[in-house]
């Protein structure tokens, strides 16, 4: 894949500590001491808008993705930085192969958007 206008993406990941209540297992360190690459020939587009209506509340709901070869490293609990903002990925990603001629589209991973 090759995009002429493309973005720089950038993909954080945290490294595994030992969890101070239980040494016995791991869990996520600081954002400070992430492993950080370029994640090359990707974007961050939209995916959807939902809007959600109540009695006292109305909110539009924009979902972004990133799009990126489907060998890119990415999985839940990185922090993707894209154009100033820090999305981050919560999901499993997948990249399906059509079983009759092999063929594999980008890998399109769900983002989640945290303020404040």
């Amino acid at each position: 894949m090759n995009f002429a206008s493309g973005q720089a993406v950038e993909r954080d990941r945290r490294p595994q500590v030992p969890d101070p209540y239980n040494p016995a297992r791991t869990v996520p360190g600081s954002w400070e001491d992430a492993d950080t690459i370029e994640i090359p020939d990707s974007w961050v587009a939209s995916g959807a808008s939902t809007s959600t209506e109540t009695a006292t509340r109305s909110q539009i709901v924009t979902e972004k993705s990133l799009f990126c070869s489907p060998d890119a490293d990415v999985l839940p609990g990185d922090r993707i930085r894209a154009d100033g903002v820090n999305y981050y990925v919560k999901v499993k990603p997948a990249a399906d192969r059509n079983p009759f001629t092999g063929w594999q589209p980008v890998l399109e991973v769900p983002l989640e958007n945290r303020e404040g």
